[in-house]
């Protein structure tokens, strides 16, 4: 019996390829078949606006850090995005869940990152339907190394888009010590961090030096969001771009923890909120940390 829609015969307004196996990578699918829906599809040729001498003054995204601990790692950003030397936006989401056990940050052009993430995303889900498993952390890593490299004309052309990633490795040996960052480079480069702690965006280097004081590679849970807070205190301090704890609009980071038993969780509003106006109140007797 023939399967009908209000269209007609089930898949008979859509091509071929959409109803094959295909291959397990979604972006792979798009751009074969869709390459206007791929970040920055509608900008794919930058040349008009340099020769015009235009500026694309683009809300920009900033600070993110990111912490292991004894057991697993955290990821954390800062609320703020700029576009020139304007505020742009003071609550945007930088930080987001891809799946189980991973998490991405993101920096830079934030329309062209948010849709990077999103499609990182998918690209996950797609794979794990196809394949039947969660690609390995390194295939996560590799595959996101992929789309950034993807994006280089963009970056060439001012549009940079810079993730990071932390993920739980569920084969590591050592359950405490699963917890990994990854940082990118414009060209796709993949570099993982060891010192256990990272920051990326305008702010980081006020970031990362707060790290190296507050890192606690045994601490816990507690003890690394107190440190990525702090770190994204010292970074708005200092860097224009980034934001600090908006006490007066109750806008807080946003924090994003994975473990073993619980996988990607972010912190509640209420848990953020606690910690950034702890931050805050002990900076009021010492300003400088």
């Amino acid at each position: 019996m023939e399967h009908t829609s209000p269209r007609g015969p089930l898949g008979a307004s859509l091509p071929a390829a959409y109803l094959s196996a295909g291959t397990s990578s979604f972006t792979d699918f798009l751009r074969a078949q869709a390459p206007d829906l791929l970040p920055g599809g509608g900008l794919r040729d930058p040349r008009p606006v340099e020769r015009a001498g235009h500026h694309l003054d683009v809300p920009h995204g900033t600070t993110i850090v990111a912490v292991t601990f004894a057991g697993g790692v955290l990821i954390a950003g800062d609320r703020r995005a700029t576009a020139g030397n304007l505020i742009a936006q003071r609550d945007i989401e930088k930080v987001y869940i891809t799946d189980e056990y991973s998490s991405v940050g993101i920096a830079g052009t934030a329309g062209l990152a948010l849709e990077l993430v999103r499609l990182y995303t998918v690209e996950l889900q797609h794979y794990e339907k196809i394949e039947g498993v969660q690609l390995s952390l390194d295939g996560k890593t590799n595959k996101l190394a992929s789309m950034v490299r993807g994006s280089l004309e963009m970056a060439m052309a001012g549009l940079a888009v810079l993730p990071l990633f932390v993920g739980f490795d569920v084969d590591a040996v050592d359950p405490a010590r699963a917890g990994r960052i990854v940082s990118f480079d414009v060209t796709g480069g993949r570099y993982e961090e060891r010192a256990g702690f990272h920051a990326i965006g305008s702010g980081s280097m006020f970031a990362k030096s707060a790290l190296k004081k507050l890192y606690d590679p045994d601490g816990d849970q507690a003890a690394a969001v107190r440190a990525a807070v702090e770190a994204l205190y010292d970074a708005a301090d200092d860097d224009s771009a980034t934001g600090g704890p908006d006490l007066a609009r109750r806008i807080y980071p946003s924090i994003v923890t994975i473990t073993a038993a619980d996988g990607a969780l972010r912190l509640s509003e209420a848990d953020a909120a606690a910690v950034a106006e702890a931050v805050v109140t002990d900076r009021a007797g010492r300003p400088r940390g």
